[in-house]
């Protein structure tokens, strides 16, 4: 039985007048390749009640995806031949180690040089298209048909005629000449900085002298984001990713953990903290799924108390987050909850103690009240569920607006902002507000 007549053991069991069948009729009705491999396993399997059977496929046993179901039982045994991907990396001129994989089962986590083996006229396409995605459109590759070979740009791979038995190769590529890149190539690039000979700012950087750059590029990365902006959004994602790559490799270089190992943690921490999709717990909401989230990290960082989660919060937050955090972390510990009646309550006991200490011009108490109202502000905002951040932001985002079309009015006017009176400096804040709002 062989899986196509499209192989070339076809041709040799004719010329040796040995009776065979195929399984071609199979394709057809097949949603997708594994799929036919599931129908070729089982027809495989039931002519094997019948009679000794022989499936026959193009290159090894092992690169079958069909051959590998059967192989799972211990009534089957192989006799192995030549793999395509080594008969397609030797035409190729490949030599050493590359990675082979089926154009059935192409994904993106791929690696250079790549051997792809069972192309056909109908998965061309989309191997091209994943590879491009990856390598680039001009990536150089060798397209190995019937025997014969042509290098060409990758975009020109589904523009040609293929044989029965072909398979797409790309070699290395230099990092330099490179269009596209990936993970492994912002590590080598960063190594290559720090290196001895590398550069010398890059060298001698410690965690201390660039920390504050995490937090700028945080902002930068968010800025992007309230702006609706996907190109800088691109870009600022990209800083980000470098500057935490930046310190691990320095603690790559101590010895202390690699940037495998913070991958796994956080592969992880994603796992283990998602119990409602990797685990037997529940979650058909955001709000419960949170709380799943919540209840693991609280046991994996060893959380015995609500104490411990509220002092977990990083005092370099900005003021306005941390107390956010803090006071839901609180309220998780049974703190007072956040509604509208407490806020009023407590809003007009901290503004009155404000009060006091702004009549004795106590300015130590006047900076402790004014925080009590702020905190008191925060739990407003969580009582209305809306973030205070944010909120703060697109006021001073308004203000900013407002003031702006303010001045430029009273210019226009020939007028000195210092020199207004109190009702036209009412008038041109009204007129303001409507420049702003249109």
């Amino acid at each position: 039985m062989l899986r196509t007549e499209q192989i070339p053991a076809a041709q040799s069991l004719k010329e040796e007048n040995i009776p065979f069948e195929t399984l071609d009729r199979l394709y057809a009705s097949s949603r997708n390749y594994d799929t036919l491999a599931q129908k070729i396993a089982r027809e495989v399997r039931r002519r094997g009640k019948e009679a000794n059977v022989c499936y026959v496929v193009d290159g090894s046993g092992t690169e079958d995806v069909a051959a590998q179901i059967l192989l799972k039982s211990s009534a089957v045994r192989l006799i192995d031949g030549r793999p395509k991907s080594g008969y397609f990396a030797a035409l190729a001129g490949l030599c050493g180690e590359y990675t082979a994989l089926s154009a059935f089962s192409i994904g993106a986590k791929t690696a250079l040089p790549l051997v792809i083996y069972d192309v056909t006229e109908d998965n061309i396409g989309d191997v091209k298209l994943v590879l491009s995605e990856k390598y680039g459109d001009e990536a150089a590759a060798v397209l190995i048909t019937d025997g014969k070979k042509e290098e060409l740009p990758l975009y020109e791979a589904d523009r040609k005629k293929l044989g029965a038995m072909t398979g797409l190769v790309l070699k290395n590529q230099d990092l330099l000449s490179k269009k596209r890149f990936d993970f492994e190539d912002v590590v080598a690039i960063l190594k290559r900085l720090r290196a001895p000979d590398g550069c010398p700012w890059d060298r001698v950087q410690t965690h201390e002298s660039i920390r504050i750059n995490a937090i700028e590029e945080a902002y930068e990365l968010v800025d992007a984001i309230d702006k609706k902006d996907p190109e800088h959004m691109r870009e600022e994602a990209g800083d980000v990713l470098m500057q935490a790559l930046f310190h691990t490799l320095m603690e790559e270089e101590k010895g202390e953990f690699t940037v495998t190992d913070m991958l796994s943690e956080l592969c992880t921490k994603l796992i283990t903290r998602h119990t409602h999709v990797f685990g037997h717990e529940h979650a058909a909401t955001a709000d419960g799924a949170l709380s799943v989230w919540e209840k693991n990290k609280m046991t994996e960082k060893h959380q015995a108390t609500y104490s411990d989660a509220v002092n977990d919060v990083p005092q370099c937050f900005p003021a306005l987050l941390r107390a956010q955090k803090v006071a839901k972390r609180m309220e998780k510990g049974g703190w007072d909850k956040a509604t509208v009646e407490n806020f009023e309550r407590k809003f007009r006991e901290e503004y009155g103690e404000l009060m006091e200490a702004v009549k004795i011009d106590n300015k130590s108490q006047i900076l402790e009240e004014l925080g009590d109202v702020l905190f008191c502000t925060v739990e407003l905002g969580r009582a209305v569920g809306a973030d205070c951040e944010l909120a703060l932001l697109e006021t001073v985002k308004k203000a900013a607006a407002r003031y702006t079309a303010y001045e430029a009015l009273v210019l226009a006017d020939g007028k000195d902002v210092h020199a207004l009176t109190d009702e036209e400096k009412d008038r041109y804040y009204k007129r303001a507000k409507d420049v702003a709002r249109a």
